[in-house]
């Protein structure tokens, strides 16, 4: 008998501390009705990802997200999250797949999809505000 082939994945022993917080950190998960910056993105499995973005002086002042999906994509959430929150816009837009999933280092690999999900989602709410910068819709501050 294999004793590898028999041994399961558990989960709460077998993955990171980091992947665990940010698997199960909700601190950031909330519905926002006004935001400087909105994104939205789904996958074909239906999950549903938002971030709500609030900018000052080019630099995010605020940023949280609401999901509809696995404990993937809120470990990539929260951990874009980590990255990003207090930055420059410039310096946000540098994050990558490999940051998200570098950080947590036991997203399985079948899951860094979700990173995507979530850098995809994220750069949307980004698009949105500097949208509303150029057309006038929002002003500076």
């Amino acid at each position: 008998m294999n004793k590898e082939k028999d041994t399961k994945f558990d989960f709460w022993n077998d993955h990171s501390l980091e992947f665990l917080e940010m698997a199960m950190k909700r601190d950031y998960q909330e519905h926002v009705r006004s935001c400087d910056g909105y994104g939205k993105k789904s996958r074909d499995c239906g999950d549903t990802l938002e971030f709500f973005v609030m900018i000052k002086n080019k630099c995010i002042e605020s940023i949280s997200y609401d999901l509809k999906g696995c404990v993937f994509s809120h470990a990539c959430a929260n951990t874009l999250i980590h990255f990003v929150e207090g930055k420059p816009i410039s310096d946000a837009r540098k994050i990558t797949k490999r940051d998200i999933t570098s950080f947590l280092k036991t997203l399985p690999s079948k899951e860094d999809h979700c990173a995507a999900h979530a850098i995809n989602a994220f750069f949307l709410a980004l698009n949105d505000y500097e949208k509303k910068i150029k057309f006038g819709l929002k002003s500076v501050h």
